[in-house]
């Protein structure tokens, strides 16, 4: 055998290895994802056996009950749109201007270096600890409005000692702090889902060719103009499903909402955002926590299936908004 046959068969003998390492992985990977699959499957069907007869017009009509036949999530559902609501309307405008300002006009600097790697980081950081900084800052003030505190003191403000300092701004109601609001609610899930929004615009922004910029500046467009009238447009499909993606994440959460103060039993319908509130995941947290298997086992696994067409829904419309107006470059 000469030297150019056994190098051949050697690198036969290592490609074959390849392969078969290939078809093993590839294998396990399926199994894994099988696995995933019908343990979700399983979960589905078992909570749409224990919860679907308890789907009833009384749980979308009712508030919570005493008797477990009249008990309805009314406030739960009005709370958890009114929280996503407000989180989208913060988030968007905030989300947004940062990946704009970060991709087209922030300077490649330690500093801008640095802002990156941590909001990398806090897109990995607990809910609970969102949770905790939203009861400090926003339903707290930092323990600044008490009676007799020094700022209270200094500036002989009216405070008042369970809604604090009341003032008007054009007309309308400010409080601060904001307390056990929907406001609080809604700023604290804005913190918890900002980082999502940053990188996931970023990416999209990122995603437009620079020839389109380089077009736009040829024919005398300003920065502004190139950012507003063609980056973002071709950017805002991939923008839009980052956003409601993470909007999901926000609705599906409770422990921020529960360290914040957020109440189980609400019978009304907040009006105004300085209400107090309760949602979805704290309804069913609430139920499961009750004793009486109508509660724990039927009302719940009811609450859970609501919230999952919600997330399911959201989630759809993220992927038909990604598919039919996604552009390809």
């Amino acid at each position: 055998m000469t030297g150019q046959q056994l190098v051949n068969g050697n690198f036969e003998r290592f490609l074959r290895r390849k392969r078969l390492m290939g078809r093993i992985f590839h294998v396990i990977l399926l199994i894994s994802t099988l696995v995933g699959l019908v343990m979700l499957a399983v979960l589905i069907v078992d909570i749409a056996i224990e919860g679907g007869a308890w789907l009833t017009p009384t749980l979308f009509t009712n508030y919570h009950s005493r008797r477990p036949e009249q008990a309805g999530m009314k406030s739960g559902i009005a709370g958890s749109l009114i929280v996503l609501s407000l989180t989208a309307l913060f988030s968007f405008p905030l989300g947004v201007g940062a990946a704009v300002y970060l991709e087209e006009y922030a300077p490649k600097n330690r500093l801008t270096e640095f802002i990156n790697i941590n909001i990398s980081n806090l897109g990995g950081v607990p809910s609970v600890v969102y949770g905790m900084l939203g009861l400090t800052v926003f339903s707290r003030g930092f323990g600044l409005f008490k009676p007799n505190s020094w700022l209270v003191q200094a500036l002989n403000l009216p405070v008042d000692p369970r809604n604090g300092y009341i003032f008007s701004v054009l007309g309308l109601e400010m409080r601060l702090p904001f307390g056990n609001s929907l406001l609080t609610g809604g700023l604290a899930m804005t913190l918890l889902i900002l980082p999502t929004v940053i990188m996931a615009s970023r990416e999209a922004i990122r995603a437009v060719p620079n020839s389109i910029r380089e077009a736009a500046f040829g024919l005398g467009a300003t920065p502004w103009q190139v950012v507003s009238r063609q980056v973002l447009p071709a950017a805002l499909p991939g923008i839009l499903t980052g956003m409601i993606l993470a909007l999901s994440r926000a609705m599906g959460e409770a422990a921020p909402l529960i360290i914040l103060g957020a109440f189980t039993y609400v019978p009304f319908l907040p009006r105004t955002i300085w209400d107090q509130f309760t949602v979805m995941p704290i309804q069913i947290y609430n139920w499961i926590t009750l004793p009486q298997p109508e509660y724990r086992v039927h009302l719940s696994a009811a609450g859970i299936l609501v919230l999952l067409v919600v997330l399911l829904g959201m989630n759809a419309l993220a992927v038909y908004l990604r598919n039919r107006f996604e552009k390809r470059w």
